[in-house]
């Protein structure tokens, strides 16, 4: 891919831990388009070079979505999780640390990143501000302000940026909206999200005890900007997800994908409000236990959106680890609500429509309304190309991209917003002491509606939650 044309610009967003900006530029890359070169044939130059950051579990199934590139470069704290990767493109650079391939590699264009939750706002910040185009696994950040500044930062640098929530690319979502844009429910103003995860532990306590670090893992790596533990193997290689310090629960993992389609389809931006429940645990007779560490069970999270436009005031509920919303009078007694890892039901104020993951089968309720009904003419462009070439394509020639940051950005926000409500819910409980027979009550009162200032990214009624909204970040 030639670079040979750049547009510098000074950068006002870090690289290094968001901080430093001296000296930085940003390059916007030029390639020869295909249509120009001729069909039937793919240059070089018509390939784009890409780097990979967490490149064994999801990252390995992303770069294998992009094997018709060139994948130049490839990193991971963990040699054994990234060694199919490894032999699969076993002409590309390897690295431990990605801060040394950024410094180091020069001939790559894009950079893809599939690393736990907690590393993808400082990876991709990093990649961005060099003028590297960026595709981030879902969720887009672990933090709303991370997820802030890299809406900003996209923009600033221009490159071509895609989140991993490949939905966004399906005809699924596309049907969805084009049902509600016809009208045909009428002004929706409730929807109900749910989903079958977590399918890792949740709602446990913090692990214990001492273990070897295995010889092939970089564990102060793996850590990155999180806060400083031990290495336990309740955090690897998948359950990290449920636990605060690394993921986003089953709220951050499948809310970017089951909620994509209302977000899109209703046209959302930042809610104004935002309340939650969840299970609680106990470790003995009226002994609820305190797992600050850890996501709780299960939740149920109601989240509120403003007019827009002409469509009304919107309450989104969100339901995870078993949880469901009553089933609709209109559903038979045997028809099966959503599918088997979850569902969307939207409310309007002529009918009800439900479809499952990605807006896949919209189905009118009651479902004997699908005999003869004739779905709208399309009028959203369907995406021919997988999610991940859909990005490439965004690199090559300009097409715009499913899930770019100005999209996914706010989206994000308000899955986070979401688990910011979660976590509140912990915090304000009348909960026992140290001991089973002690009481203790909390400073905070009971179950809050979260009011947010989403311009200011501030919760404005409850400051002890604004802690959540940044967060520090290790040195390593």
């Amino acid at each position: 891919m030639s670079t040979s044309k750049q547009k510098k610009q000074t950068p006002h967003l870090t690289r290094r831990d968001f901080v430093k900006t001296a000296g930085l530029t940003a390059a916007g890359f030029m390639i020869v388009p295909r249509h120009v070169i001729g069909r039937g044939y793919t240059p070089p130059s018509d390939k784009v070079n890409i780097a990979g950051i967490g490149v064994g579990g999801r990252g390995a199934s992303v770069l294998d979505e992009l094997k018709s590139q060139n994948i130049v470069a490839l990193c991971d704290v963990d040699d054994v999780r990234a060694a199919e990767t490894y032999k699969k493109f076993d002409k590309a650079k390897r690295y431990k640390d990605y801060r040394k391939m950024l410094d180091q590699q020069k001939d790559f264009d894009a950079v893809v990143i599939a690393t736990p939750d907690h590393s993808h706002a400082p990876a991709a910040l990093s990649a961005m501000s060099l003028g590297k185009h960026v595709y981030v696994e879902k969720p887009l950040t672990h933090s709303i302000s991370e997820a802030r500044a890299l809406t900003a930062a996209a923009a600033q640098f221009k490159v071509v940026t895609q989140m991993g929530n490949q939905g966004s690319s399906g005809d699924g979502i596309r049907e969805t909206q084009e049902i509600i844009d016809a009208g045909i429910i009428g002004d929706v103003t409730k929807v109900h999200v749910w989903t079958n995860r977590p399918v890792w532990p949740q709602g446990v306590p913090t692990p214990t005890g001492d273990f070897e670090v295995p010889t092939s893992l970089d564990w102060n790596l793996w850590l990155g900007t999180a806060p400083d533990r031990k290495y336990n193997p309740n955090y690897l290689p998948f359950k990290w997800r449920g636990w605060w310090d690394f993921g986003t629960g089953a709220l951050g993992d499948m809310g970017c994908h089951f909620l994509d389609t209302p977000f899109k389809a209703l046209r959302l931006k930042y809610p104004y409000a935002a309340e939650a429940s969840c299970t609680q645990v106990f470790s003995g007779d009226f002994f609820e236990a305190d797992y600050p560490d850890s996501c709780p069970p299960s939740s149920k999270v109601h989240i509120f959106f403003p007019a827009r436009g002409e469509m009304p005031p919107v309450e989104v509920v969100w339901y995870d680890g078993g949880l469901l919303p009553e089933r609709p009078e209109e559903l038979g007694a045997n028809e099966e609500m959503g599918e088997w890892d979850g569902g969307i039901i939207f409310e309007g104020s002529k009918g009800k429509l439900m479809c499952g993951l990605f807006g896949n089968k919209p189905t009118l309720l009651p479902t004997s309304k699908m005999k003869d009904f004739q779905k709208p003419e399309p009028t959203i462009p369907r995406i021919k190309e997988t999610h991940q070439m859909n990005w490439v394509k965004g690199i090559t020639d300009g097409t715009p991209t499913t899930s770019s940051f100005d999209y996914a950005g706010p989206f994000t926000e308000m899955v986070l917003m979401g688990n910011l409500a979660v976590r509140c819910y912990n915090m304000k409980k009348l909960k026992f002491g140290k001991k089973p027979g002690d009481w203790a009550p909390y400073e905070y009162p009971g179950r809050l509606r979260l009011l947010w200032d989403g311009d200011n990214m501030r919760i404005t009624n409850f400051d002890p939650a604004n802690e959540f909204v940044k967060r520090e970040y290790r040195k390593f």
